[in-house]
């Protein structure tokens, strides 16, 4: 963390204590440079909870807070370098610890984008995009843990077909997220979409991790939406298959429906519903809502989105998730979390 904070400080005293009279007499490098962010975090009560060692729980966190340099390289080529820290969410540890977030070289191939190193991922971009409230609640992939937002490899997006209306993005990676290589599997990813107006559009997913062992992992998705000028809905369901050793494969179904109203110049309402049809082995590991790992579950979300001006928005929300154990364990008791989130840009 003191070396990042040694960075910023450096960087800072370039771009605003070096002496310089105007932005021409800056160094050319920096002049090409443009550095934004984001963070958001919660005010959280933890009303109820299967696991009673976390249950009244309450606090502040940030769950995400990134810094980002966007360098333009020639006429062909651009960089990011992005840094994120965010709380842990597990109600345990205190630590905020930085790590990088992106680093990958962009460029124009043909009238396509190739993307080099470590950057975002297929699995849900479009769809995150068009839920537009990440600083609410991830996407229902990413908060079931069932992918990464991003790998370090070889990517390319593009478009086809009349006036771009077929989309693609497609990825070759690690399969170990922001992580270093871990095995000598890959994973493989591809997404196209299809945006017949600027109102609707389609996206069809799917990939194929090569894992150690007998535990390969195959993921497909559907995604649609609508986005009209005062309301926005959208529809997702996907499985993901996962061999195990020795044993029989394990299949994740999820859906998962969404809508946002604009009450009135800024104020809009927000609503979500999550399904999970199988347990989610994987669920008491998820971050600031963990779920019961051996039931299915259903997650129904409510909030209210404040704009308090330009990059600035106060968004109290409730989330509730219960549960339905059909294995003959007795069920868990269901979960409700009440949050007010701040979320600013720069």
């Amino acid at each position: 963390m003191n070396r990042v904070i040694l960075v910023l400080g450096l960087v800072s005293s370039l771009l605003f204590g070096g002496g310089y009279a105007s932005a021409e007499e800056l160094p050319e490098w920096i002049q090409r440079t443009r550095i934004s962010g984001l963070m958001f975090g919660d005010a959280y009560w933890v009303a109820r909870n299967h696991d009673d060692a976390i249950e009244g729980e309450n606090g502040f966190w940030f769950r995400r807070i990134y810094l980002t340099f966007d360098s333009k390289v020639n006429d062909q080529w651009a960089l990011r370098l992005r840094f994120e820290a965010n709380s842990p969410g597990d109600f345990s540890s205190d630590e905020i610890d930085p790590f990088v977030k992106d680093a990958y070289l962009k460029g124009n191939i043909g009238g396509q984008t190739l993307y080099l190193g470590l950057s975002s991922s297929p699995t849900w971009s479009l769809v995150e995009k068009s839920w537009g409230y990440r600083a609410v609640e991830k996407t229902p992939l990413d908060l079931q843990k069932l992918g990464s937002s991003r790998d370090f490899g070889v990517a390319l997006k593009g478009s086809f077909g009349g006036n771009g209306k077929f989309r693609y993005h497609g990825m070759l990676g690690n399969g170990s997220g922001t992580k270093g290589e871990t095995s000598e599997g890959k994973k493989a990813m591809l997404a196209i979409s299809f945006h017949p107006t600027k109102k609707y559009q389609v996206e069809v997913y799917g990939d194929f991790e090569n894992r150690p062992g007998e535990t390969n992992r195959r993921t497909v998705q559907f995604f649609g939406s609508y986005a009209g000028k005062n309301h926005r809905f959208g529809v997702q369901a996907a499985r993901q298959n996962r061999e195990t050793a020795g044993g029989e494969d394990l299949d994740l179904d999820l859906a998962s429906v969404y809508a946002v109203f604009r009450l009135r110049e800024k104020v809009n309402l927000l609503a979500r519903l999550d399904k999970m049809f199988d347990p989610n082995p994987d669920g008491d590991g998820i971050s600031y809502i963990p779920f019961d790992s051996t039931a299915d579950s259903t997650l129904a979300l409510l909030g209210i989105d404040l704009a308090l001006g330009e990059k600035v928005n106060l968004i109290p929300s409730i989330e509730a998730v219960s549960y339905d154990s059909d294995s003959g364990t007795p069920t868990p008791d269901d979960d409700l979390i009440a949050r007010v989130t701040f979320f600013v840009r720069f």
